[in-house]
């Protein structure tokens, strides 16, 4: 079985193509600047150097077909034709409360997408734009959307609800709905097989840290609790965004600095989290490098970062009633040993040991960093959403 997996933003396509046969990644690549001048795509092979193709591509249909042509390129692809792909995979970041699981699409799908799109404006319409465009050359190929927050669903009312009148919680679906759900699921179920726990019998607590940062306790294989709520700007200290923050701090802000809703979206989005508080930059690296230097704001902003994490870890172990495990992943979870270092610490109250020596050395690989006398494993596991977007979709496609 071929899979082709999509993951369209507002002006880029990034696709991956597996051999479902043996998980195997056949090539990768994103198409860049859509509708924008100096439009591309990027492909990169398993084992070679990155090709870049370059050209004007003015929607997301064209990208589609940019992207099938250079699979089924003379020199580079890896198709002989495109009636090679057995099915389509797309990710969709917000399925509301309509989808508890990855579906195959519908016209009754493709119209739950677009009413979601209120909770998600500005990742679900490329979503939408993203399957319809796939429609149109490869009318005949199923496709199936796995939703970013559909692994979280399971979460009980006292765990996703907002005290604020109930009414406006019925009338718009204004409740906690949480992210990363696929990367949560892929690594924690990765870090039971690493470590021989039962996925369904285990009290897990999956760090996802990058860019946007997510935490998220899994318990005997379901979403319990996760930091994130009606949009990716709540619970963790991100790159850009604010994380937890007292509402009215952001009206006092509105009220004094004249600015409106927008403006003050833009503010707790783009300007706040790391950056906001090192005035530097929002790359984890930048911020470490300074506080080396002796930037006491960057040194600020990382003993931030790392208590909020030992927050929720610490919440919810309680909510979990116990811990089995920490899962770290994402760009920093997976490469930064210091974060990790930093949110272990002081951990062995909770049975948690953890082997200072093994994380120095430990970047972007699956691991165990807990000791062999620690009773909470703590593993490192590097993401892979793709993948588990082309299993859930070769489970859907799969005659029974």
């Amino acid at each position: 079985m071929i899979i082709l997996v999509i993951n369209c933003g507002s002006s880029s396509i990034k696709f991956k193509l597996y051999n479902m046969k043996d998980d195997n990644l056949m090539l990768s690549g994103i198409v860049d600047k859509i509708g924008l001048s100096g439009s591309s795509l990027r492909i990169d092979p398993p084992k070679d150097e990155s090709i870049c193709f370059e050209g004007e591509i003015d929607d997301h249909n064209e990208g589609i077909q940019a992207v099938l042509a250079v699979l089924t390129h003379s020199e580079y692809g890896v198709l002989d034709d495109v009636t090679e792909i057995n099915a389509v995979g797309h990710r969709v970041v917000h399925g509301g409360e309509m989808f508890q699981k990855s579906v195959l699409i519908d016209d009754e799908v493709l119209e739950s997408i677009v009413v979601c799109s209120d909770l998600a404006p500005l990742h679900n319409p490329p979503n939408y734009l993203g399957i319809i465009a796939v429609q149109s050359v490869l009318p005949d190929v199923p496709q199936v959307a796995v939703f970013d927050t559909s692994f979280h669903q399971t979460m009980a009312p006292h765990a996703y609800m907002y005290a604020i009148p109930y009414s406006l919680y019925k009338k718009y679906g204004l409740r906690r709905y949480g992210f990363h759900g696929t990367s949560h699921r892929y690594v924690s179920r990765k870090s039971c097989e690493l470590t021989g726990l039962d996925y369904n019998k285990s009290k897990i607590i999956s760090c996802h840290l990058g860019g946007g940062a997510s935490v998220a306790a899994i318990l005997n294989g379901k979403s319990i609790d996760t930091s994130m709520g009606l949009t990716p700007v709540e619970g963790m200290i991100m790159g850009t965004r604010s994380g937890d923050l007292d509402l009215g701090v952001l009206t006092y802000i509105m009220n004094k600095e004249e600015i409106g809703v927008a403006a003050a979206n833009h503010l707790i989005n783009k300007h706040s989290g790391m950056l906001g508080i090192t005035g530097i930059s929002s790359d984890m690296r930048d911020i470490e490098q300074a506080a080396n230097r002796g930037d006491e704001r960057s040194k600020l902003a990382l003993d931030m970062y790392e208590y909020r994490i030992k927050k929720y870890i610490g919440a919810y172990a309680a909510s979990l009633g116990g811990l089995d495990m920490i899962v770290f992943t994402g760009g920093i979870g997976e490469n930064d040993n210091l974060i990790r270092a930093g949110v272990c610490r002081n951990m062995e109250y909770m049975g948690c040991h953890f082997d200072y020596t093994l994380n120095e050395k430990v970047r972007g690989e699956a691991c165990i960093l807990s000791t062999p006398e620690s009773k909470v494993f703590v593993t490192v596991m590097p993401t892979n959403e793709e993948l588990m977007i082309a299993q859930d979709t070769l489970q859907l496609i799969k005659p029974d």
